[in-house]
């Protein structure tokens, strides 16, 4: 494990009077894997939002990969280039096909050819198995189909780190399984990932460490072993409890 590659330090993120962010610190290493957990509106996330300037903090300090994110737009295309963003919809572009959606950024952001976005995309297609998909329109994939184009989208630009916001929650339960496949090959190939959701095996199978948000604090974070068998605080044991009974 080398330097860090994201820190935040006290960061703070009012969207009004709410108080979304309180104080955050995190610091996450290349090749580190940190999956967040916590109820609904308990900020997680925002502060993955805020990582990559989708949300814009209010105070305290966000350095991704030697990038501070103020208000200069060279650091923000900078960062937005390294970090890969999946959403929890896959917000894929309906009237392309999968392989010219996945083109499309490299072209305009790497500014690669026409034949190296194309060989690129389809070698990570070829990741997310689904290479046979490539000339079909996104309205034709199942969800979790979807949902692997949209990782091997953010794969095509070679981020430095990927960011997952809940990327399973809009899924059907037989097309999880798929998802999280795909995001356990990427975490066993060393890619440091930030991993909002609450897929409590997945945290426990892939995870470095677990962090818990509660009303926009980081109430605890431990390696899984001892975050999920000896939880310190009392909000992380009733969350684990009302999550690990369902």
């Amino acid at each position: 494990m080398s330097e860090n590659i994201i820190q935040l330090e006290n960061v703070d993120k009012f969207f009004g009077d709410f108080q979304a962010l309180k104080k955050v610190s995190l610091s996450v290493k290349k090749g580190e894997r940190i999956v967040v957990c916590g109820p609904s509106g308990s900020g997680k996330s925002t502060l993955i939002r805020c990582i990559n300037r989708l949300e814009e903090h209010n105070s305290g300090k966000i350095v991704v990969n030697g990038h501070e994110l103020t208000s200069d737009v060279k650091d923000i295309d900078a960062v937005r280039s390294e970090v890969g963003m999946v959403f929890q919809s896959f917000n894929l572009f309906p009237h392309l096909t999968i392989v010219k959606n996945l083109m499309l950024a490299p072209r305009l952001v790497r500014k690669a050819s026409k034949a190296e976005a194309h060989a690129t995309a389809m070698r990570y297609l070829e990741r997310v198995k689904i290479p046979e998909q490539a000339d079909k329109y996104p309205s034709a994939l199942s969800g979790g189909q979807q949902q692997r184009v949209a990782i091997a989208r953010a794969l095509c630009m070679n981020p430095q780190v990927m960011l997952f916001d809940e990327p399973t929650s809009a899924l059907d339960p037989e097309m999880i399984s798929e998802v999280l496949d795909v995001m356990t090959d990427l975490a066993q190939e060393g890619m440091t990932m930030i991993v909002v959701t609450h897929e409590m095996g997945f945290a426990r199978k892939v995870a470095d460490l677990v962090v818990f948000m509660d009303q926009g604090e980081i109430v605890e974070s431990n390696p899984p072993g001892e975050f999920f068998d000896n939880p310190t605080n009392e909000r992380t044991k009733l969350f684990l409890s009302q999550i690990l009974s369902h």
